[in-house]
């Protein structure tokens, strides 16, 4: 898809601010946020203060699904960056019960057959969010964790509410774990990953896999993950508004995901939930600071480690939802996500 000028313009815009020397990037922003003992990161401050310049939201009241699926298709341009290289990608089809899930498997330049693999599950509510969406994301960990990426278009709501979702999430990893020597990658070294409810995907598909035997993830990597659908946290009447994923989103995802009549509760939406998280594969747990979501995936990494599951829990203090995909603009966005990179070879290199 041709990039419109406007968003070409924007781009370069907002390339232009970030390399402004510090004071200039400040008097931008504005001063500096602090909220719960924790300061906002200037790239993080000032991508909040062109998207409100702009007017520009996650979704929109107002909007579609389609037009919030399509604005998000475009504006994806002004912050993922130029596509990471050197990474090949083949399009893959996965069979499944309701036709073919249509996936990516991304190959760092050098890498060997026998790698590690990440089975990634892209974030966006459930809702909105696509493999293009994160395609640098997925470049990124390829490149920088030396491991193959199978990223999933899982089927996203309303059209597919819950439970849709996480069935795909599951047939990609069984298929990924059966089709091993195909995708080139170790089916004893294969993780499921995922932002936002790409986490969460993440977080159902390794409790189910676990808990009926045979094939299981050897890792989980849990960025920003929503988990708990039953509830209201602090963190959420802290950052509920103004920090790019606000109140109002969460609940236009889930009312999508989960409409009336769906039960909350269930830990196949709220993984929270599970009462025995004994046995589950190793999990690096990312939260951001300045998140509505970030405190479920704190109670969960404490859960987890109560249950005897080794787990790297890492607050991104100073940063926002969806990090992950501003890598194009500023360094401490890359900064962070490479620390997710750094987990995730360690988490799936092989044992002595």
């Amino acid at each position: 898809m041709a990039i419109p000028l406007q968003i070409r313009v924007q781009a370069a815009v907002a390339q232009l601010l970030y390399a402004l020397p510090r004071p200039l990037r400040r008097a931008a922003a504005g001063r500096p946020i602090r909220l719960d003992g924790q300061e906002l990161a200037l790239d993080a401050q000032l991508l909040l203060r062109m998207q409100q310049l702009s007017g520009a939201a996650l979704v929109s009241r107002d909007a579609t699904v389609e037009q919030s699926r399509a604005a998000l298709d475009v504006s994806r341009h002004l912050v993922s960056g130029k596509p990471i290289q050197p990474v090949a990608t083949r399009d893959v089809s996965i069979p499944a019960e309701h036709g073919e899930l249509p996936a990516t498997l991304y190959t760092p330049e050098g890498l060997a057959p026998g790698s590690g693999l990440l089975v990634f599950y892209h974030g966006g509510g459930w809702v909105i969010g696509t493999r293009a969406s994160h395609d640098n994301t997925a470049r990124f960990f390829a490149k920088h964790a030396g491991v193959r990426v199978l990223s999933v278009e899982y089927r996203l709501a309303p059209e597919h509410p819950f439970p849709a979702a996480q069935q795909d999430a599951l047939t990609a990893f069984d298929f990924a774990h059966a089709r091993a020597a195909d995708l080139g990658a170790d089916p004893d070294r294969i993780a499921v990953g995922g932002d936002s409810a790409g986490g969460n995907l993440s977080a159902v598909t390794a409790q189910v896999t676990t808990r009926r035997g045979g094939p299981a993830p050897a890792f989980q990597l849990l960025l920003y993950p929503g988990l708990d659908a039953s509830v209201r946290r602090r963190s959420r009447e802290l950052f509920g508004d103004g920090f790019f994923l606000t109140d109002e989103h969460m609940t236009w995802f889930l009312d999508h995901y989960a409409p009336e009549g769906v039960d909350r509760t269930d830990p196949k939406l709220s993984p929270m939930l599970t009462e025995d998280l004994a046995g589950l594969p190793p999990a690096y747990i990312a939260t951001a600071g300045f998140d509505p979501l970030r405190d479920e995936g704190e109670a969960y990494a404490a859960r987890l480690s109560a249950a005897g599951v080794p787990v790297a829990l890492s607050r991104q203090a100073d940063l926002i939802h969806g990090y992950v995909n501003f890598l194009g603009v500023g360094k401490r966005f890359r900064e962070a996500t490479a620390e997710a990179a750094g987990a995730l070879r360690m988490g799936l290199s092989l044992k002595p």
